[in-house]
């Protein structure tokens, strides 16, 4: 079982996050050998130190070693240098790789999470995470890593050499070591709060910003443009609140940090005048020590300033694997359907989409036969979309089956369950793509003589002439180049490309003008023989030559017939039919 990402530890995310790196360790090993370098490069300037103070005591005794020293100040500088260079360019390699992967990891899982999850989490917290959550997870394995191990290393190679100089004074410099110990731990625990709440109020940003830009036709007809600048305003105060809490304790981290070592100093300053006074310490290794000393603050302070964007890292990471160990839709069963006939039955299908809400569809039961043309009518709310959400399994029946040809569509595969239906919705989707790649989505291999026939069906044909590129005109984002009708027929011809046995219709006329709603429907009465189809219909002109019409009425089927036999009834389906003709 998954670790749910909200307890994940820190030594958790980090482990999981280097599960990502492992195949890149070469790389990342070579970035920890400039690292170690770049540390070991400081022993080889206190030697230089030592050298030439030693050196300057007897100076004419060292004069060869003096004409010696500025090459060797050019070679520690291009140790340094190399050390620096793949210090900081292997980690950030690592780093990029990590993020492609792991973007392209929750981009697939987001693909395969069930429809519900959708609907609890808005586009925007979504879309942050795959962008700015998933750069600052990165920070973890590149800035903050090489901070980590560089300027730790580092820190140990300048102790060492604190000890090899003078052991009992550095001892004393040490004992600055607890203060420093409790004052990072405390600081990582604001950060890593403070960072938390910045990752919410981004996702909050994004979503505003999103719907805003997506909406923005309604924003300029209803004037609503201060109301939206409220809401973003709202948004960005809460983002720039959090950062600059983070941001306070992070300057403020500095400071104290710099005044604990300074007292540290001080004191080791004091011992080592009195030593030197007594003649128990060399001038040369006075030096030497108070170099290796004065380099120590500014590594300590790196360390404790990567402190920030590091708990950022492990707060991003552990809201990535939040949504990554989110189950995805269950695969389904073995039992292969092959192409399907296309009967459909439901038996004595109850849902509800939460308890709250109660049931949404009760007791449901009918059996349509292959390549009958069934209508689902009803006011909004009366359960019409939930039911055939059904037959695709963006969601399961609470009790009761749906089955195809006589199987529990839960006993299949989920994806052969999807091929053997088409649907249109209301919310025509276009993408920014070609015409023709937005009618083949998803197909491969279509013969242009098939895709000619479909386009001429559809009537995709007319308006696809006048376009520049014809059928490779890029539409833009959500089609824009488009009216809503050539959008819809794109849909529709989209569907019935595929050439399913199932053909779900949620009102795929609604956005047509009334001649190309004619065209469509002799059309579509053409190819939807020998085919199952399910047509979820508000204008019930559309619907009068259904096979079977379904009434639906706070989640039941209240009535079921033909249109002839319903308007004799003089029940539900008779009223609303009179209402929408005002007879």
């Amino acid at each position: 079982m998954n670790t749910p990402a909200a307890t994940l530890s820190a030594r958790e995310v980090y482990r999981r996050l280097f599960r990502y790196a492992r195949p890149h360790w070469r790389m990342f090993a070579l970035g920890i050998v400039g690292m170690v370098l770049y540390a070991c490069v400081n022993l080889a300037f206190l030697w230089f130190i030592q050298t030439f103070f030693k050196s300057a005591d007897t100076a004419q005794a060292a004069l060869p070693m003096f004409g010696y020293l500025p090459f060797a100040i050019i070679g520690i500088f291009l140790l340094r240098g190399i050390g620096d260079y793949l210090s900081n360019y292997c980690p950030a390699y690592v780093g990029r790789q990590m993020i492609r992967k792991m973007r392209a990891e929750l981009f697939a899982h987001y693909m395969c999470l069930p429809t519900a999850f959708y609907e609890r989490e808005s586009s925007g917290p979504m879309l942050s995470r795959l962008t700015y959550n998933a750069e600052l997870v990165a920070d973890a394995t590149t800035n903050s890593a090489t901070v980590l191990i560089r300027d730790s290393a580092t820190i140990l190679v300048l102790l060492c050499a604190l000890f090899y100089k003078n052991w009992h004074l550095a001892i004393v410099s040490l004992l600055v070591a607890p203060v420093m110990a409790s004052l990072v731990r405390s600081v990582n625990q604001r950060f890593r709060r403070y960072a938390t709440r910045i990752q919410n109020s981004m996702g909050d940003v994004t979503r505003v910003a999103k719907e805003a830009i997506d909406a923005h036709r309604v924003v300029k007809v209803f004037n609503a443009e201060r109301h939206m600048d409220a809401l973003f305003d709202a948004a960005n105060e809460l983002n720039r609140r959090s950062n600059v809490r983070l941001i306070n304790a992070r300057a403020s981290s500095n400071p104290i940090v710099q005044m604990i070592l300074s007292f540290g100093l001080a004191l080791v300053l004091y011992i080592a005048t009195r030593e030197i006074r007594a003649g128990q310490m060399q001038l040369h290794d006075f030096v030497t020590f108070m170099a290796a000393l004065l380099m120590i603050p500014e590594p300590m302070r790196r360390l404790v300033a990567v402190s920030g964007p590091l708990q950022q890292s492990l707060a991003a990471g552990a809201g990535l694997f939040q949504v990554l160990d989110t189950p995805p839709e269950p695969a389904g069963g073995g039992q292969h359907l092959g192409r399907a006939r296309g009967a459909v039955e439901f038996r004595d299908v109850n849902f509800t989409y939460s308890d709250e809400k109660g049931p949404v569809l009760r007791h449901i039961s009918v059996k349509v036969p292959a390549g009958a043309t069934v209508a689902i009518v009803g006011r909004s709310g009366s359960g019409k979309s939930t039911l055939v959400s059904l037959l695709p399994r963006f969601y399961d029946p609470v009790s009761g089956a749906v089955l195809i040809d006589g199987v529990d569509i839960r006993d299949c595969p989920r994806r052969e369950v999807r091929a053997q239906m088409s649907l249109v919705s209301q919310e025509v989707v276009v993408f920014n793509e070609s015409v023709r790649n937005n009618i083949l989505f998803g197909l491969e291999g279509v013969d242009e003589a098939r895709l000619a026939e479909v386009l001429e069906a559809s009537y995709v044909q007319e308006f696809v002439a006048e376009l520049p590129q014809g059928l490779d005109t890029v539409l833009g984002d959500r089609g824009t180049l488009l009216s809503g009708g050539q959008r819809q027929r794109i849909a529709i011809a989209r569907a019935l490309l595929r050439d399913t046995p199932i053909l779900i219709l949620d009102e795929a006329t609604s956005a047509l003008d009334t001649a190309s709603e004619r065209h469509i429907q002799s059309a579509l009465e053409r190819l939807v023989k020998n085919r199952t189809t399910f047509v979820i219909a508000h204008r019930l002109s559309t619907i009068e030559r259904a096979d079977l019409i379904l009434v639906m009425q706070d989640g039941a089927i209240v009535e079921s017939g033909t249109h002839a036999q319903l308007l004799e009834r003089g029940a539900v389906y008779a009223q609303l039919h009179a209402l929408q003709f005002n007879i």
